[in-house]
């Protein structure tokens, strides 16, 4: 009987008394000492979702536990059910977390015992109670099936037992982080020299190379590494941040102060590959290195560059060549990567942004797709029109692909910096912004056009709009202020390719497309300008504003697709090396008196489309509707008719419940009335013109209305007065502002007395509050004079 109430009461624990009194007693017995063991472990941050202008973060994935050989080094996962779950019921969960972290061993138990799936061997068991394998155990069955049951080398043993580096200022290592190095650091110890590692922008990429030179350094495998990059903010950022730890055995190779003699004092080298291979081909490299100087050779973005600069560090690796040498990207199939498939081998190990997105390290994104008239009909001159200078101008269509590239339409470009700026007017003019245009000077007439309309926020401070291209001396001075998380200016940047690729912008919130983007590379690189999450400052997603239609890539299967080898690599490889041949320089600052300029009398130009899209992890369309018909199915879906939209409105004055109501569902009125032009509308008014087809009043129109009705002639002296003043400030500030205490504080209110003096020209507090709540309800009285 005594074992029959045991066994019951086990029945009634609740989960978290399954783990106290049976699963980690059973540990301890096993020999699992509390700092080997780790629980409620998260595994992911939770997925980041999008409702318009809301982001909410789903549940995290967590371990019940997580077993560890070392610290950040798990070897085992287990998941607890209570007693009224089966042994096996949580082994399915147990693997699937296994999987995830790359572990050898999953376990699940409800009290009764432990249910183990051995991924080394494929096979499964039961196990009793106090029959969970000690760490010693696991440890040797980890080594001994490791390699396809060879198990582990010598080196693979030293490389294992090494830490990662931890202080209180480095933040542990993400899951596939921690993949990332382990692998790398495995397969180094088994002697593999070429390997590539696929990590998406924003995902940490240095850290993860930090971490495993880190190891392979304390370890003793490698002692001098060579870190390469094609710009000296990557190099820099490097430096200063993730390598910080290193900074007594760090050096940045110069080719011309360098003294061959006295580089050997260090053990991590930063170099441009730029730098060791000069634009006259002199090989600088030689002249500073022995071939066997390096034992380590990481390339960071090794995607980058066109055939002529992979040539360059494909000369330095290969002079190198005794060295492991580790590439490192975070872009889809493309030739230029997939020669670095060629040359590394398939990837060790990837982390696709579909994955970042999904577990939360990474920012979602909405895409809002935005058609001029010309950009989708196209425009042809008049007979004989000329441009603003004089100039004929070709008889002929021209199309998106022509503007700024072959003509110049000023009014288009206004017409972008006006979208642009209503967009940061609803949003918040602080929002830093990055516009991709076609050319350098492409981005200075953006950056004039959008000064002009931000004057207010360029007296403030004349940094709020600058170009940042590579001829622009004061816009890259200005870069470092941009990039930083608590620097607020420059806010916006206009670019042409300077900031589409490797620059950490943290806080970008908007990615305004204003250039034809045909390379799926440069794409997925300007897409992660934006992927950085700082939740503590307000960066939770991004915006992707597309005026180009380039965003169509998202459907292409490449976009974050499986990594392959082009198996007409080679005749692409030729195709590039001519093309490079006659290419310019990245940033082209192209002539405007070269191409014809069409002012803005001679072509008017307007939006005539507007769209928005919220990706998914897998990169599929959640929703991809007019903004219109997107704001209206959210309105009908909480008030069905006009009747009862009217009926909760009178209900809710004077407080903005219904703004938040809606606001919960994904939709942000103040980003609506930005888009359609309604700024001087309330909400009364958008959501009826939107939702209900009603002809929109302006907020000066019902105030109009008001006084035409005789409304204030029913009061006399000071409390007409302030009723006047009150529909005054509605005109101002709108409906949700007006009755409020803080109201009474404000100029003109303070002329008439306190609070208190002002309530007693009223009658007192009550009759006061009675005629407020008439002035508002008589606002949207119906009725037209």
């Amino acid at each position: 009987n005594i074992y029959l109430s045991l066994s019951l009461n086990k029945k009634n624990m609740s989960e978290e008394d399954i783990k106290l009194k049976y699963i980690t007693p059973a540990l301890r017995t096993a020999g699992w000492e509390l700092e080997d063991i780790s629980m409620e472990c998260r595994i992911t941050d939770g997925r980041i979702q999008l409702k318009g202008g809301t982001a909410v973060r789903q549940t995290p994935k967590r371990a019940d536990y997580l077993l560890c050989l070392s610290p950040n080094n798990p070897i085992a996962v287990i998941e607890a059910k209570d007693n009224r779950h089966s042994l096996g019921s949580g082994l399915q969960q147990a693997m699937e977390y296994a999987k995830m972290l790359d572990l050898p061993f999953a376990y699940s138990s409800n009290g009764d015992g432990f249910l183990e799936h051995d991924f080394l061997t494929g096979s499964e068991r039961e196990l009793g109670l106090n029959d969970f394998p000690a760490k010693t155990e696991l440890s040797a069955r980890y080594k001994q099936e490791s390699n396809q049951g060879r198990g582990l080398t010598p080196n693979q043993e030293r490389t294992l037992a090494q830490p990662y580096y931890s202080d209180a200022n480095t933040v542990k290592p993400r899951y596939y982080q921690r993949i990332a190095v382990n692998r790398t650091v495995d397969a180094i110890a088994r002697g593999q020299n070429r390997l590539l590692l696929v990590m998406a922008t924003g995902t940490g990429k240095t850290y993860t190379a930090f971490q495993i030179i880190y190891r392979l350094l304390q370890s003793g495998l490698k002692n001098k590494v060579l870190y390469l990059a094609d710009r000296n903010i990557l190099v820099d950022q490097s430096i200063s941040g993730d390598f910080a730890p290193l900074k007594k055995v760090v050096h940045k190779i110069n080719v011309s102060r360098d003294d061959p003699a006295a580089l050997n004092a260090y053990q991590v080298y930063f170099s441009l590959y730029q730098q060791l291979v000069g634009d006259d081909g002199r090989e600088h490299y030689s002249r500073l290195f022995k071939p066997d100087f390096f034992d380590l050779i990481i390339v960071d973005e090794c995607h980058r560059g066109s055939a002529k600069e992979e040539s360059r560090w494909r000369q330095i690796l290969e002079y190198f060549s005794s060295a492991a040498q580790i590439g490192m990207t975070a872009t889809p199939k493309e030739t230029q990567y997939i020669s670095n498939i060629s040359y590394f081998g398939e990837p060790l190990y990837s982390y696709s942004l579909k994955e970042g997105i999904d577990d939360g390290f990474l920012a979602p994104f909405k895409v809002i797709r935005v058609t001029t008239n010309i950009d989708g009909e196209g425009w042809k001159p008049g007979p004989g029109q000329l441009d603003k200078y004089g100039r004929p101008i070709e008889d002929r269509l021209y199309t998106g692909k022509d503007f700024d590239y072959s003509i110049i339409v000023e009014d288009r470009t206004q017409t972008v910096a006006e979208y642009i700026t209503r967009w940061l007017k609803a949003v918040g003019r602080m929002s830093k912004t990055i516009v991709f245009c076609p050319t350098e000077e492409a981005a200075e007439r953006m950056r004039l056009a959008l000064v002009n309309l931000n004057a207010d926020m360029v007296r403030e401070n004349p940094d709020y709009v600058v170009r940042i291209t590579g001829s622009d001396a004061y816009g890259k001075s200005k870069l470092d202020y941009f990039i930083s998380v608590s620097e607020p200016y420059p806010v916006i940047a206009t670019t042409s390719k300077l900031l589409s690729t490797g620059v950490d912008c943290k806080m970008v919130k908007l990615i305004a497309l204003d250039s034809l983007i045909g390379s799926m590379t440069e794409f997925k690189q300007i897409i992660g300008r934006g992927t950085r999450l700082r939740e503590k400052e307000g960066k939770t997603h991004f915006t992707v504003m597309d005026f180009r239609q380039v965003t169509q890539l998202f459907d292409d299967p490449d976009w974050d697709g499986p990594v392959e080898i082009d198996e007409n690599f080679e005749a692409a490889l030729i195709r590039e090396n001519k093309d490079d041949q006659d290419a310019g320089a990245p940033d082209d600052p192209d002539d405007p008196k070269d191409k014809p300029i069409v002012g803005r009398d001679g072509c008017r130009v307007e939006i005539v489309r507007e769209s928005v899209a919220v990706y998914d992890a897998d990169g599929r369309l959640l929703c991809q509707t007019e903004l219109l018909d997107y704001a209206r199915s959210v309105i009908l879906e909480a008030f069905p008719t006009r009747e009862d939209f009217v009926s909760e409105w009178f209900l809710s004055l004077p407080t903005d419940s219904i703004k938040n109501q809606l606001q919960k569902q994904g939709l942000d009125l103040e980003v609506l009335k930005a888009d359609h032009r309604l700024t001087g509308c309330d909400d009364f008014d958008l959501i009826g013109c939107v939702a209900f087809d009603q002809p929109p009043l302006t907020r000066s129109r019902r105030a109009e209305r008001l006084k035409a009705r005789g409304f204030f002639e029913r009061y006399g002296g000071t409390a007409r007065a302030v009723l006047e003043a009150a529909a005054e400030k509605y005109v101002q500030l709108g409906i949700y502002e007006i009755g409020k205490a803080e109201m009474l504080k404000l100029e003109p209110f303070t002329q008439y007395g306190k609070p208190a003096k002002i309530a007693a020209a009223f009658g007192g507090r009550d009759s006061y509050q009675q005629a407020m709540r008439a002035l508002q309800n008589e606002l949207y009285q119906d009725t037209e004079t």
